[in-house]
């Protein structure tokens, strides 16, 4: 008994043995694994490296683009004021030739005694004004007789219709409507009929 006891026990320290040289094995494999994991960690960087690059390409690329955005909000706004100021300056030039002719007419108006030159040039500093207004675009609103309608009349008050063919129409105008381009500018102030 006593040899198979030894025996035995010879054979669980030579199992024993095997198995922590297998333990042995299996760290050295996990510690060979660890070091090649080390060696990787250089290309991690490098990707770390290019992300980063590609990170600042793209906030710069950004900045770039707001920066243009910017300017073309700036330079259109400009731009528009621009435009304003030269398309009001346009009709102001063809309106000084109006305003020479209502001084030449306010001069004549001193030394002439004939009333009738004097209506004739009035009527002819008119004329020249509306047709430059008109070539503009400017129309006046007809609204004498017409049903009353809020998106061209602004009723100043209603009186009773002196026929039964003028209730709910202009029965007068007392300040007339434009038009600018088929937009109203300006409503027409009416009297309405009830």
């Amino acid at each position: 008994m006593k040899k198979q006891a030894k025996k035995e026990k010879e054979e669980v320290a030579e199992k024993i043995q095997g198995k922590e040289a297998n333990v042995n094995n299996l760290q050295d494999q996990e510690a060979t694994q660890n070091a090649d994991a080390v060696e990787e960690l250089p290309p991690c960087e490098n990707e770390i490296e290019t992300l980063e690059a590609t990170i600042a390409d793209l906030k710069d690329k950004y900045l770039r683009l707001f920066s243009e955005f910017d300017n073309y909000r700036k330079r259109t706004t400009k731009e528009r004021i621009e435009l304003f100021k030269s398309a009001s300056s346009e009709i102001i030039i063809e309106l000084i030739s109006v305003l020479d002719d209502f001084e030449r007419a306010k001069k004549s108006f001193q030394t002439t005694t004939d009333i009738e030159a004097v209506k004739h040039g009035v009527d002819l500093i008119h004329s020249k004004l509306l047709g430059l207004l008109t070539r503009k675009g400017l129309e006046s609103m007809d609204s004498q007789g017409k049903d009353f309608d809020t998106d061209f009349h602004e009723a100043i008050t209603e009186i009773p219709a002196p026929s039964k063919e003028l209730k709910s129409k202009v029965v007068d105008v007392v300040e007339k409507g434009y038009l600018l381009n088929g937009k109203v500018i300006r409503f027409a102030k009416v009297i309405v009929g009830k």
